[in-house]
């Protein structure tokens, strides 16, 4: 396959390149990701060069209109062309002091360039004019790909040191690509996983949610568990794993659990967030687990203390602490809702109280929930599915009624100290409340007139004076 032929841009750069007399060649992702028929969007050009000044002269060739984006501290440029990113950079190589990841630059070849870089299949390289579309692989880099292997162009461990951030890079395209990350490479990964130490909480951030992104998770997590890195990075997770058995009764194997469910969620939701709740929703079993001699296991409270642990993980991670962080306290916090409700009666009271809780949220909640049913008996599997499906219709249909997702009291306190003439205080507390449990309990409709009425009646139980006209 030419990849040239396959997007006219590239041809654009080659010409400008010849008649600039500048060696130029397309590498890295874009190649590998075509030649396994992968969309890209981002295509890495490799100027012979300054990189720079060849994208700003490239550039004008398109007329005033188009920006360059440059980036001096990575001595990169980019152009936003529609959907396409183009990255511009000198040929460079590279060398690192021990503790930091930044790294002293020089120009270099087409060679050193392709040496630097992380991983075989990351090396590959087509020159841009003068070339029939020839791959340029000095380390075996199609054959990797071909094999579905994950391999470093030098030694791995030099490369790991050199820059610790290769290592969660490597299980992420494992990950993503569902490659395997080979022998050599796992073993130095492994020795130099406490170099990972070094590297900021951001750009591990980074790369754990591309992991958490991909289509099976799970593939990511046992590696990081396997090659030492989990441990590191998210302490509280491999605490979830083991089984304990006491008087012959077991608990399941929590770690193994929570990647059944991650990868259930991955099935039917590519959204980040729910995704994380997934990971959280049992991170508090470790901490809450007790054995009754009558009962088994239990693991009492987890879902609160859980919820209650969200906002430390996520600061850990330097993950966003706005609604996101709350969206995930709430799935964790309610993620045994449904599942109760699906194991009981479903009362029309317990599914507006499951509505009123969750909100806008839950559609993503019955996500967690159904993906959290992980029993291999088919039996119990089918029940759970059948009032699952219930509980879905009866929140249809409470909603569709009494219409709590987005629930505003229809009387607010302002309107209460209107009614009885008071200040701000117990009363309107109690007579807010109160008027919430009648709606929540089916007492009166979620409708504005009833809930007035129900507010005199209570306020006449208080003592309280009506002031309405």
């Amino acid at each position: 396959m030419n990849l040239l032929s396959k997007e006219p841009i590239l041809k654009l750069i080659g010409d400008f390149g010849k008649k600039s007399r500048i060696d130029c060649y397309v590498i890295g992702g874009y190649v590998r990701d075509n030649l396994i028929h992968r969309e890209s969007k981002d295509i890495d050009i490799l100027v012979i060069g300054d990189g720079i000044s060849f994208a700003q002269a490239f550039a004008k060739t398109f007329g005033k209109e188009k920006t360059v984006s440059i980036y001096k501290n990575f001595g990169t440029a980019s152009i936003r062309l529609g959907e396409t990113d183009l990255e511009f950079v000198g040929a460079r190589k590279e060398s690192y002091q021990e503790n930091s990841r930044k790294p002293f630059v020089e120009s270099g070849t087409l060679l050193d360039d392709q040496s630097r870089r992380d991983f075989t299949i990351n090396a590959l390289a087509v020159k841009l004019f003068d070339s029939e579309g020839e791959i340029l692989d000095p380390f075996q880099g199609l054959k990797d790909l071909a094999a579905g292997i994950i391999r470093t162009p030098l030694d791995p461990d030099r490369t790991f040191s050199d820059d610790p951030l290769r290592m969660l890079r490597a299980i992420r395209f494992a990950c993503q690509l569902n490659f395997q990350i080979e022998p050599i490479t796992q073993a130095s990964i492994f020795r130099n996983k406490d170099r990972i130490k070094i590297i900021s909480s951001e750009r591990i951030r980074d790369e754990f949610n591309k992991i958490i992104l991909s289509k099976k998770p799970s593939i990511g997590f046992i590696y990081l568990d396997e090659l030492g890195l989990l441990s590191l990075i998210f302490p509280e997770f491999t605490r979830l794993k083991g089984v304990e058995t006491i008087q012959g009764k077991s608990h399941k194997d929590n770690f193994y659990h929570t990647l059944e469910v991650l990868d259930n969620v991955a099935k039917v939701s590519s959204d980040l967030w729910i995704r994380w709740a997934a990971i959280l929703h049992d991170i508090a079993k470790p901490m809450t687990k007790r054995f009754d001699p009558e009962v088994g296991w239990t693991f009492h409270g987890h879902e609160d203390k859980g919820s209650r642990m969200v906002s430390k993980i996520f600061r850990n991670f330097s993950l966003p602490l706005g609604d996101n962080l709350k969206f995930v306290e709430k799935l964790v916090f309610l993620h045994l809702r449904p599942i109760v409700l699906a194991k009981e009666s479903v009362t029309d009271s317990a599914v507006r109280r499951l509505l009123f809780e969750a909100g806008e949220d839950i559609d993503a909640l019955m996500i967690l929930c159904h993906a959290d049913v992980t029993t291999k008996n088919e039996f119990k599997a089918k029940k759970y599915r059948d009032n699952f499906n219930l509980v879905k219709q009866k929140l249809i249909d409470v909603e569709a009624r009494d219409q709590l997702k987005n629930w505003q009291p229809p009387v607010s306190g302002n309107d209460i100290m209107e009614i009885f003439k008071i200040p701000e205080g117990r009363e309107v507390g109690i007579i807010k409340n109160a008027i919430k449990e009648a709606i929540l309990e089916g007492i009166i409709p979620n409708q504005r007139d009833e809930a007035l009425r129900f507010t005199l009646e209570k306020g006449r139980e208080l003592g309280l004076e009506n002031h309405l006209d």
